[in-house]
């Protein structure tokens, strides 16, 4: 007989609850998309500090995980695309946090990189500019490619469509975007969802995160952020 995983469900208060201080937090989403707002609502909430956060973009000064960086809880971002977030510029040029930029094709590589185990990733892209900077650069049958280390974070909050009591996950539309990858790349995956149905309830064929990745489910709540979504 088959024994079948169930994964706790809990409020978004107790699944972040042990998010420790100096964390790196993986944040899935691309601007409102796809931004588990809950988890992050309950993140600001529980107070962790001095936070590295990897996520495509820091949103804006008021909305989800930007406002992580508003309230100065975030030492370091790792990310494609600040613009939209005023704060995150100022904070950076006036030395109060960190920013990587990474090229949006390198940061999803990086982040399957170090999903799966990997070294690290050669791509072409960005060499013989600053982004090269620091960095190994490798010749390859003639052709110059910068290696780009793996990203992996202790804890990614994602946001899903359905899931099923074992954490098999599905996602609607665009709002897919890094969820996924991110899945893969983190010590603890908390995954917050629009329903939560019975094992068999959710299409073999539409399953994109397998169960086994994911450690707690959450309920999307009903919070303003949440509602964007």
């Amino acid at each position: 007989m088959s024994k079948r995983i169930v994964k706790p469900v809990l409020s978004a208060r107790e699944a972040v609850a042990g998010i420790a201080g100096g964390a790196t937090v993986m944040i899935g989403g691309f601007n409102y998309g796809g931004v588990p707002y809950t988890l992050v609502e309950a993140l600001l909430e529980q107070g962790a500090t001095n936070l590295t956060l990897i996520a495509n973009d820091t949103a804006y000064d008021d909305v989800g995980h930007g406002r992580l960086v508003r309230e100065g809880r975030v030492k370091k971002v790792v990310a494609s695309h600040v613009g939209l977030n005023k704060t995150t510029q100022r904070l950076f040029n006036e030395g109060k946090m960190e920013l990587e930029l990474v090229p949006q094709g390198t940061f999803a590589e990086r982040i399957r990189a170090g999903g799966f185990g990997l070294g690290g990733i050669l791509t072409p892209t960005g060499v013989g500019t600053v982004v090269e900077e620091g960095k190994q650069v490798l010749e390859v049958q003639g052709k110059r490619y910068i290696l780009e280390l793996p990203l992996r974070a202790d804890v990614a909050l994602l946001r899903a469509f359905r899931a099923d009591t074992m954490g098999n996950l599905t996602y609607r539309g665009t709002n897919r975007n890094f969820n996924p990858a991110m899945a893969t790349a983190a010590d603890l995956v908390i995954a917050e969802v629009d329903e939560i149905l019975s094992p068999g309830g959710l299409d073999a064929e539409d399953i994109v995160t397998p169960g086994i990745l994911v450690d707690i489910l959450v309920m999307k709540g009903d919070s303003y952020y949440a509602s964007r979504t």
